[in-house]
C-alpha cells in the first residue's frame, strides 16, 4: 500500500496500525468506569504484531516509515 511518502507498506501492517488508533481512541474516550480489559489488551496485541512484523526487518524499516505509517493509518482513521 503507497504512503504519503516512499514507502510500500503490506495492507496487513497499515490495518494492524488503523485498528490500533481506533482500539486506542475508543480506549481513551471511554467512561471511567467502563470495562477496558479487552481494548487494552488489544493495543498489546496490535502492538506486539506491529512491532514484529517482517516489515521493519528490510531496508524500508526505518524510523522515518515508523512515522510515515503511524501518519497514513492516523488519516484512515480520521476519515
Amino acid at each position: 500500500m503507497q504512503g504519503m511518502g516512499q514507502h510500500d507498506f503490506p495492507l496487513d501492517l497499515v490495518e494492524a496500525q488503523t485498528a490500533w488508533y481506533r482500539t486506542y481512541w475508543r480506549l481513551a474516550d471511554s467512561s471511567p468506569t467502563a470495562s477496558t480489559t479487552s481494548d487494552r489488551r488489544r493495543l498489546q496485541e496490535l502492538s506486539a504484531q506491529i512491532a514484529g512484523h517482517p516489515y521493519w526487518c528490510g531496508p524500508s524499516g526505518t524510523p522515518a516509515a515508523r512515522m510515515e505509517l503511524k501518519e497514513l493509518a492516523r488519516r484512515e482513521v480520521e476519515r
